[in-house]
């Protein structure tokens, strides 16, 4: 009997053991952008203001971006009724995080990833594909959220800007 009782707590305890812990998100280095943003650009270029919100989505397996614009003001050529929309995600366990961006002006770029630090993210399409390199980087420091949008177009060495803005956590 005493046999029979251990065996049946050894088989009940199998299941427990086989369990593991929750794995880290792969999100983990991105929290710093979690969260409703203010949007205000710098002083040269279109005046939007509005805001953005990065949060978990389909139970955490990725992380969107989303936003909107209050109040805009460009050149003719700014599309001032933009709207776009950001998909962080890993294609397993371990795999590096990349990003998808769409927009309503027919727009898709597809990113890889990185966080050189705790406070920066730093979005970079594939040079080996035709047409311009883009970069969106976002950076917090001091509460404040910045991003920059820029383009690097084949047979050049610079990077031109063609968007940046700022601002604090927004009230949720």
């Amino acid at each position: 009997m005493k046999l029979f009782a251990a065996l049946a707590s050894l088989l009940l305890a199998l299941p427990l053991a086989a369990q593991t812990a929750p794995a880290a998100s792969p999100f983990a280095s991105l929290a710093f952008l979690e969260g409703p943003w203010e949007v205000h650009t710098a002083a040269s270029g279109p005046s939007v203001t509005g805001t953005y919100a990065f949060r978990p989505e389909l139970k955490g397996h990725i992380l969107a971006r989303r936003g909107s614009a209050d109040t805009c003001k460009g050149p003719a050529d700014f599309d001032c009724d933009h709207s776009d929309m950001l998909y962080v995600f890993v294609d397993g366990p371990g795999a590096p995080l990349h990003a998808i961006y769409f927009d309503n002006e027919g727009h898709t770029i597809h990113y890889d990833v990185t966080t050189p630090d705790a406070t920066t993210a730093v979005f970079l399409s594939d040079a080996a594909h035709p047409g311009p390199q883009f970069r969106l980087t976002y950076h917090l420091a001091s509460g404040i959220m910045t991003g920059k949008f820029e383009m690097h177009m084949p047979g050049s060495a610079d990077w031109h800007t063609y968007l940046e803005w700022s601002g604090p956590k927004a009230k949720s």
